[in-house]
């Protein structure tokens, strides 16, 4: 199986070709410019392909969004560092900052904080931030609104063991 920074290497060797092929059809004499840039750009793409996808967070990184949360319903199924969920742990799914990091999750509208372990990777709806734990979410007071307004903190960050 081919790796990711390969296939795009190669997908965008392709596209250079193409647009050097479209320059000649014209009767240009050279490749287009552009193709020769997105050619040259296929190695720093490639390179940048094999980057972590979480980078570290520093303590302190603070961003504000909107909050959901997800419950029993996904009890007992792995989450994307490979634990198994649990509804009534204090978790939470975040899009970008790595498994491990402890967060503080404080709601806008009526002040309440708990502190949440990332474990999984979420939300997939636009305009969200961040997934809670249904335990997480009670805390927070906003079970039954289903969403709220917070803001996120990065507090530290726990070794997370490894499932099975």
């Amino acid at each position: 199986m081919k790796s990711l920074a390969s296939l795009l290497t190669a997908a965008l060797s392709l596209a250079g070709s193409l647009l050097a092929s479209a320059a000649l059809a014209q009767g240009a004499s050279a490749p287009a410019p552009a193709a020769s840039k997105a050619v040259e750009a296929a190695a720093p793409a490639a390179a940048a392909a094999k980057a972590p996808a979480a980078p570290a967070a520093a303590t302190g990184d603070a961003m504000s969004g909107t909050a959901a949360w997800y419950g029993r319903k996904f009890n007992g199924r792995k989450t994307a560092s490979g634990q198994r969920f649990n509804a009534s742990a204090m978790t939470a799914a975040h899009p970008s900052l790595p498994f491990g990091s402890r967060v503080k999750v404080t709601n806008t509208k009526n002040k309440r904080s708990v502190v949440v372990v990332i474990n999984d990777r979420g939300p997939s709806t636009p305009g969200r931030i961040v997934d809670v734990s249904q335990a997480a979410a009670q805390r927070l007071g906003f079970t039954r609104a289903g969403t709220t307004e917070v803001t996120l903190e990065v507090v530290g960050k726990v070794k997370m063991a490894r499932a099975k």
